[in-house]
């Protein structure tokens, strides 16, 4: 009996995707939940899933398509077996891929109960382009996953560089080296246009002294990270302070409808989350009503799916306001671009020592600079400044965030 593999519903916000990338080829053996490729949005990578073992005998589409939801992709033969059924020709559309591409995309498949044929998008796109097998690289993730880092780890002690960069041109050779934009990178490029146009965007800052939390995250990491099983990271703090600031100050959480200003009554905070594919921002929900540890908790559930590739749509929508932190790269200071239709985002930047007057003493303090950019449409100076203030009190007195004042 032979099966349509078709295109999986899309999102209501998505209109349509493209395959990125075949991991089966037409005679290949499949198993039932077996990726057999991935597509690729604006927002996020999904996979293609076999509905049942067998083997594919066609594909109706190349890399490099856009499909639409419900588009047949392929065919397959369910319960025959690669060793008795012939593989047909490929389909004219696979055909007509240019070798080099088809070459660049092989890559052995080696197969182990471990699972490491079960790979990420992020992860089968890196083994793809140093064309490493898979098999032979050892695995550190759950059930015996290939992860992103056993990989890099691996072409390190290799002496390979990863991601393989174009080939090396001669010595004084003036070369250029194109390559398309993702989905993901165009959707980016768009809104941070769009957020420029059409807000009024205007940055301020401050900077904040962490010793104090600094000194808390070193008295309690361990019983932290003991009793409730995450790291007790900087992060979960500036959301904190953040959603103070927010409550005192509304129309930094509000955003414009047309004449309208929609002022929202709950606390959706966005965390920006960089990729290889680029920048996503999961929204950790109604972060008023969690504590600490459930907040570090979903952070770093949420980067690893990003990083991973497996981070759905849900995950990205909404959102009333938005932290970015471009200290992680050894950003000093910034001006981040507010992710619309939100109007304010607060930028977090590298923790630096720094002398400073502390009580008419010169004393070495962590301190850090924070901005917040903001839509002047709706936001004053002074309310942003305030918002700021606060936040830098918060962290400042912690103990501010647990007595409200």
């Amino acid at each position: 009996m032979t099966t349509e593999i078709k295109v999986p519903q899309l999102p209501e916000s998505v209109s349509d995707a493209t395959l990125v990338a075949w991991h089966k080829k037409p005679g290949d053996a499949v198993r039932r939940d077996e990726n057999l490729a991935d597509l690729e949005t604006d927002k996020v990578v999904l996979e293609v899933p076999s509905p049942a073992n067998g083997v594919l005998r066609e594909l109706k589409v190349a890399d490099g398509t856009v499909v639409t939801s419900g588009q047949v992709l392929a065919v397959i033969e369910e319960g025959a077996t690669a060793a008795t059924s012939a593989a047909p020709a490929p389909a004219p559309a696979a055909a007509a891929e240019s070798a080099a591409a088809a070459e660049t995309k092989s890559v052995p498949a080696k197969e182990d109960a471990a699972g490491k044929d079960k790979l990420s998008p992020s992860v089968r796109r890196l083994v793809e382009e140093n064309r490493l097998d898979p098999g032979t690289i050892p695995s550190s993730g759950r059930d015996g996953r290939l992860t992103k880092s056993d990989v890099v780890g691996f072409l390190g002690q290799q002496g390979v560089a990863a991601p393989v960069a174009p080939p090396a041109a001669a010595a004084g050779a003036r070369t250029e080296h194109r390559v398309a934009m993702t989905r993901l990178r165009q959707r980016i490029a768009q809104r941070m246009v769009e957020a420029q146009s059409t807000q009024a965007l205007l940055t301020s800052f401050n900077e904040v002294d962490l010793t104090a939390v600094q000194n808390l995250r070193t008295r309690y990491k361990d019983r932290f990270e003991k009793e409730l099983g995450v790291k007790l990271g900087f992060m979960s703090f500036f959301v904190k302070a953040c959603i103070e600031g927010l409550k005192k100050f509304p129309v930094v959480n509000a955003s414009v409808d047309g004449n309208e200003i929609v002022y929202h009554e709950f606390y959706d905070i966005g965390v920006a989350v960089s990729t290889e594919r680029g920048l996503v921002v999961p929204i950790v929900r109604d972060a008023d009503l969690k504590g600490f540890g459930a907040i570090e908790k979903e952070i770093g559930e949420y980067a690893k799916k990003a990083r991973a590739g497996t981070i759905g749509i849900d995950d990205l929508t909404g959102g009333t306001f938005t932290i970015t932190n471009g200290g992680v790269f050894g950003s000093l200071m910034s001006t981040p671009i507010v992710n619309a239709p939100q109007s304010a985002i607060l930028g977090m930047h590298k923790i630096q020592e720094r002398p400073m007057v502390v009580d008419r003493q010169i004393a070495i303090r962590p301190m850090m600079y924070i901005a917040i950019t903001y839509d002047h449409r709706i936001i004053d100076g002074r309310e942003a400044v305030q918002f700021l203030v606060t936040v830098k009190e918060c962290l400042e007195d912690p103990g501010r965030m647990l007595l409200g004042i």
